[in-house]
C-alpha cells in the first residue's frame, strides 16, 4: 500500500468529487473557490494564492482509515484496485452549488453548467499562461436574476442556487460552524436550503465540511449496496424514504465505521469504472 502522502491524482479527481478540473499535458488544473490549483504527477500542488492548502487532507491517517473500513472482500478489492484514491477538502460554497446542480444530472452536464456559471459570474484570471475563471462569490450569484442563472444550463435548480447564495451571505449557513457541528446538526442546517435533500447534504459534508462519517445514498450507492451487501443492508423498496435513509445510514456507519465516507468513495469509483462511465 502507498504511504499516506502518495496520492493517485487521476483517480482521485476522476471519482465524482470535483468538476471544475482539466488536464493539460501531465498537470491537472482546478478551480477551488477563489483559488486555482495546479497538481503535477509528483503530487506537488501550487496555487495562485501561494498559500498552503489542505485540499489533499494530508492530516488524514490513511493507514488507520483503510484498516477501519476494510470490513469485507468487496471493499478490500476496491481499496487495492484504487490505492491512492483520496477525498479532497474543497471550498464549501463551490461544493454546495456543485452538488445542488448534481441532482438528476451526470458528470459531464454538471461540469458544463459549473463552467458556464464561472464564466458568467466569476473573475477571469491568467495562471501559468492559461485562462481560468474563479468560482463566483455568493454575493455575485445572489444579485443575479433567476433567468441569468438559468442561462447556465441549471434548469429548475436556478432558484435553489440563488437562495443558497443568499443564505450564505446572511450567515444562515455558516460553513465554519458547520465544520464544528456533528453530522446530524450540520445536515439539519444544510437541509434548510431549498434543493438540498439527504443526498446533496451528505456530499457537501463529506467533500467540504470534514464529515468523514457520511455515506451518500444516491442511485449508484443504492445499486452497490443491493449488488454486494444485500445481506447486510436490506433495501425493500425502490424509493428510499426519509426514515429509511436515516435507518440505512446508521446501519452503514455501524458497519463501515467513522470513516465510512472513504468506503463510499472507493466503492463508487470501482463500480463506475466497472460500467466504464465517463469522468471529466
Amino acid at each position: 500500500m502507498k504511504n499516506k502522502f502518495t496520492i493517485d491524482i487521476d483517480n482521485s479527481i476522476n471519482s465524482g468529487q470535483v468538476f471544475l478540473w482539466q488536464k493539460n499535458k501531465n498537470n491537472w488544473y482546478g478551480i477551488d473557490g477563489q483559488n486555482i490549483l495546479e497538481i503535477n504527477q509528483e503530487n506537488k500542488i501550487k496555487s495562485i494564492s501561494n498559500v498552503k492548502t489542505s485540499f489533499f487532507r494530508k492530516n488524514d491517517d490513511i493507514e488507520k482509515i483503510i484498516k477501519s473500513i476494510s470490513k469485507d472482500k468487496i471493499i478490500k478489492k476496491a481499496v487495492r484496485k484504487y490505492d491512492g484514491l483520496r477525498i479532497f477538502n474543497q471550498d464549501p460554497f463551490q461544493c454546495m452549488i456543485s452538488f445542488i446542480i448534481s441532482s438528476n444530472s451526470n458528470i459531464p452536464k454538471i461540469k458544463n453548467s459549473l463552467e458556464k456559471i464561472s464564466e458568467k459570474f466569476g473573475k477571469k484570471v491568467i495562471f501559468k499562461e492559461h485562462e481560468f475563471f474563479l468560482f463566483p462569490q455568493p454575493e455575485k450569484i445572489a444579485k443575479s436574476s433567476i433567468n441569468e442563472i438559468k442561462s447556465c444550463g441549471v434548469g429548475y435548480r436556478a432558484p435553489f442556487i440563488k437562495e443558497a447564495a443568499k443564505m450564505v451571505i446572511s450567515k444562515k449557513i455558516d460553513f465554519e460552524n458547520l465544520k464544528n457541528n456533528d453530522y446530524k446538526e450540520a445536515k439539519k442546517n444544510l437541509r434548510l436550503i431549498p434543493g438540498i435533500g439527504n443526498k446533496v447534504a451528505d456530499c457537501i459534508m463529506l467533500f467540504s465540511l470534514n464529515k468523514l462519517d457520511e455515506f451518500t445514498l444516491d442511485t449508484w450507492m443504492i445499486k452497490i449496496l443491493e449488488k454486494y451487501y444485500s445481506k447486510e443492508f436490506q433495501i425493500e423498496t425502490k424509493t428510499v424514504t426519509e426514515k429509511q435513509y436515516q435507518i440505512l445510514h446508521e446501519k452503514i456507519v455501524d458497519y463501515f465505521g467513522p470513516y465510512c465516507g472513504y468506503a463510499q468513495q472507493f466503492l463508487f469509483k470501482m463500480e463506475r469504472e466497472n460500467y466504464e462511465k465517463k469522468w471529466l
